[in-house]
């Protein structure tokens, strides 16, 4: 298991820039997918920038160029930079860990979420 916080949330205006951070309980090194997620009023929740095990890391098309997520095992924390911020990233964002188990099942944990809202 791990609890994942979230921090770095705010008001910024458009053009401007944040810096999510997601501090784990427990040691980072080994989580295969860590990630960010959000979910804006009246949508589902997206995956918004992940990596994976092997140094894979994927962007949702709308944020490439403009996200990007790190890790720092020696910190238990994942950030996410973001820059360029647009009105439409105005969401709560979620980090995740994913977690395999000597099985292959996979268990997710969710942070509690941190606002973000950009002002046109």
């Amino acid at each position: 298991q791990v609890q994942l916080v979230e921090s770095g949330g705010g008001l910024v205006q458009a053009g401007g820039s944040l810096r999510l951070s997601c501090a784990a309980s427990r040691s980072i090194y080994g989580i295969s997918a860590m990630g960010w997620y959000r979910q804006a009023p009246g949508k589902q929740r997206e995956l918004a920038a992940q990596m994976m095990g092997g140094g894979i890391i994927n962007y949702a098309d709308s944020v490439k160029g403009r996200f990007t997520i790190s890790r720092d095992n020696a910190k238990n924390t994942v950030y996410l930079q973001m820059s360029s911020l647009a009105p439409e990233d105005t969401a709560v964002y979620y980090c995740n860990a994913g977690i395999e188990d000597p099985l292959g099942r996979r268990y997710d944990y969710w942070g509690q979420g941190t606002q973000v809202t950009v002002s046109s």
